[in-house]
């Protein structure tokens, strides 16, 4: 399987077209059949997870089959061509899912291959997580220092918060230099350890879904910095 993520930048201007392609590009995808999973997401400012909306910064997630048909639509489909039109700074990564649990509206998106070599290297990481309505203070209160921790950490690389609606359904996209410097954030950092003790304790989510990849190849810039990988 590969798995897509595109990040792109709207000029300010170009804003109401963001809000509209939302709307309209689910045709498009919906019509694609080659497309197991996709979504259309807006963003924190500067595409940060623990900011308020800026309504610059808009993604798309896709996952495909192969890299073939993942080619073909970054090419040829209307939603990529609709983003780069209006879009003034794109960035993308294709990705191999290594391991994934949870769910995303209710569907298991990330496919593992049987025969998964143990990884080195790069790895990126999404988190998602639909928060309940009556928990959003409570996590708004906390997910400033986990994210804080995060960018402070050693072996963190860059990350990005995306989400179908602003506040009740987040994910954070994270790239780090190999898989022990994400495993110590995530256990061993006490903001971050304790937020998630505090997600199990307070019950915030009625949802959420844990994924690790490999980095296959990347292209663009974010926040005017070019990610090579």
């Amino acid at each position: 399987m590969i798995v897509a993520l595109t990040i792109t930048k709207f000029h300010r201007l170009t804003i109401p077209f963001a809000f509209i392609g939302m709307a309209v590009l689910r045709l498009p995808l919906w019509l694609t059949k080659t497309c197991r999973f996709w979504k259309l997401m807006g963003s924190g400012k500067d595409a940060q997870v623990d900011l308020a909306p800026d309504y610059r910064h808009w993604a798309v997630l896709t996952t495909w089959d192969n890299r073939a048909d993942c080619d073909h639509f970054y090419r040829n489909s209307f939603v990529v061509k609709w983003f780069r039109f209006f879009g003034i700074e794109h960035f993308t990564m294709l990705l191999d899912p290594l391991a994934s649990h949870g769910l995303w509206s209710g569907k298991q998106p990330f496919i593992i291959s049987k025969n998964k070599s143990q990884h080195q290297g790069k790895i990126a990481v999404i988190t998602r997580a639909a928060i309940k309505f009556n928990k959003l203070k409570e996590f708004r209160q906390n997910i400033k220092r986990a994210a804080n921790a995060m960018r402070n950490a050693p072996g963190f690389v860059l990350s990005a918060g995306v989400g179908e609606n602003p506040f009740f359904d987040q994910a954070t996209f994270s790239i780090w230099t190999d898989a022990d410097s994400m495993k110590n954030y995530a256990y061993k950092s006490f903001d971050h350890s304790d937020v998630i003790k505090l997600t199990r304790e307070r019950q915030w989510y009625k949802e959420e879904l844990f994924a690790r990849f490999a980095i296959i190849d990347s292209w663009g810039t974010l926040n005017g910095v070019s990610i090579n990988i």
